[in-house]
């Protein structure tokens, strides 16, 4: 195993992310590469960066060339390959949105696993389409490669029900209709390095904002999901770059039955038009919006701030109480501005902001005394993936059963 890789794929509709970890031990997962291509079917586009950062590959290609998910892993596999001519893959390892009721661990992927996961295609069918392609594309042209599912749902599962029901007749809850949860490889990262970074909230009672283009909150009590402002789909809680967040259901109506919306707009219209981008019209960019003077763009800003911080109070009523709040993602991790602004508004619950500590970025953002701590922890989903996918096959080689 000295020369062995861990590949993670994380595949969308356009896009395909991969990350290549080297296999040092059980703990040890080194980064070698980092890369996508973007733009599959219409304008694709490789870039990778090894684990300094530094640019190895930015090549245009052809549509024809990538107008698949399926054609874009054979130009990246082609690519890692040349590059990693003296490393074997050990295994492959998927990012899939959905893991249902069924899977609340990584499982390793066989054909009842892959159609039990095709039956949630309607619980997600923006997303896990394209994760299963990839599985598919993978297991046709390297069959012998063991492929591990890792699931954006599973960290949710240890909910108590009453986090998970809706206020419908009995059946729909029966058929699927609950508090999913998703951003669960991410949640499950910070909960693992909480002990490290912030051990005087890891076993206590933290909420974590996952703060990027999609963006949500999760409440944790000892390291352990028990609400999550995402529900049944990635679209509920706080807005997002493109999605609208909680969105009251009688609006959905209108828009059906008086605007006219088919089922097709209604989705394009919540998952692509809405958010930041529609409040403002400006762009879904975080950092644009901050930088702009229109006043719509200002909304936006105000608008993702006040409801985060929403959100927050609600899951504070959740833990009866919170020590800490954590920011992570992209805009979690990398906008000062907006961390000040939704601790600012949290200051009621007893968090109090060290603004120069905030600026530099540091680890803990929260003054000396401040009752509730506050702190900024970078997220890994593709690290968790690979140690996710190391651990499992290990324990099938040593004959246990996960």
């Amino acid at each position: 195993m000295s020369n062995s890789i861990i590949l993670v794929v994380n595949a969308g509709s356009s896009s395909l992310k991969f990350s290549v970890f080297r296999v040092n031990g059980a703990e040890n997962l080194p980064l070698v590469i980092r890369g996508q291509m973007e733009g599959i079917g219409t304008s694709p586009c490789l870039k990778a960066r090894d684990a300094t950062g530094t640019l190895l590959v930015e090549s245009d290609l052809t549509t024809s060339e990538a107008a698949t998910v399926g054609d874009a892993l054979t130009l990246v596999g082609a690519w890692l390959r040349e590059r990693l001519q003296h490393e074997s893959l050990f295994a492959v390892g998927h990012r899939v949105v959905h893991g249902g009721t069924q899977f609340s661990h990584p499982v390793l992927v066989d054909r009842e696993v892959l159609m039990a996961l095709e039956q949630l295609i309607p619980l997600a069918p923006l997303h896990q389409p394209h994760n299963l392609a990839a599985i598919r594309a993978i297991g046709e042209r390297q069959p012998q490669i063991p492929q591990v599912a890792c699931f954006d749902t599973a960290f949710h599962r240890t909910h108590p029900q009453i986090a998970d029901l809706y206020a419908l007749p009995w059946k729909y809850y029966e058929s699927g209709v609950r508090h999913y949860g998703f951003h669960g490889l991410s949640y499950e990262y910070i909960a693992l390095t909480l002990p490290k970074m912030a051990p005087e909230i890891a076993n206590g009672r933290a909420i974590v904002a996952h703060l990027g283009s999609g963006a949500s909150l999760c409440a944790l009590q000892a390291g352990k999901s028990i609400d999550s402002t995402m529900g049944f789909s990635p679209l509920d809680g706080v807005p997002m770059g493109t999605r609208p967040g909680a969105l009251d259901p009688g609006v959905l109506l209108h828009l059906v039955n008086q605007c006219g919306l088919s089922g097709i707009e209604l989705e394009k219209l919540l998952y692509k038009e809405s958010g930041l981008l529609g409040l403002s019209g400006i762009s879904n960019d975080m950092r644009m919006l901050l930088e702009s003077h229109e006043s719509r763009a200002q909304l936006a800003v105000e608008y993702f701030v006040h409801y985060t911080a929403k959100q927050i109070g609600a899951l504070a009523a959740v833990l009866g109480g919170v020590d800490g709040i954590v920011f992570t993602a992209g805009i979690g991790e990398h906008s000062p501005v907006i961390r000040a602004r939704i601790l600012q508004a949290c200051a009621w619950l007893g968090v109090s902001l060290d603004t120069v500590a905030n600026e530099r970025g540091d680890s803990c953002i929260s003054s000396t005394g401040s009752k509730v701590s506050a702190w900024v922890v970078p997220t890994n989903e593709e690290l968790m993936i690979a140690r996710h996918t190391l651990a499992l096959i290990n324990s099938r080689k040593d004959g246990h059963v996960e």
